[in-house]
């Protein structure tokens, strides 16, 4: 997978925070870094899952049928 460079700045507390969980799990900050926001991730999937649902049930998103977006597209499709 390609890496992308990110510069980031931390408060004080947190970075020190950062340093002492890679020591301890003989891991680079990187790594902890990584592992942190795959988590985050997938933790705040769920939550635009339960708020696309709520919105499903209220109305205010409306959920189209496959035949309906084909037709919409102008795709012609049997199935």
């Amino acid at each position: 997978m390609k890496t992308v460079k990110k510069l980031i700045t931390l408060e004080q507390s947190l970075a020190n925070d950062l340093e002492l969980v890679a020591k301890s799990l003989n891991k680079t900050q990187r790594e902890v870094i990584e592992l942190a926001l795959d988590f985050y991730f997938d933790y705040t999937d769920g939550i635009i899952a339960d708020k696309i649902t709520d919105d499903i049930k209220k109305g205010t998103m409306k959920v189209y049928s496959s035949k309906e977006v084909y037709k919409k597209l102008g795709i012609d499709f049997e199935g």
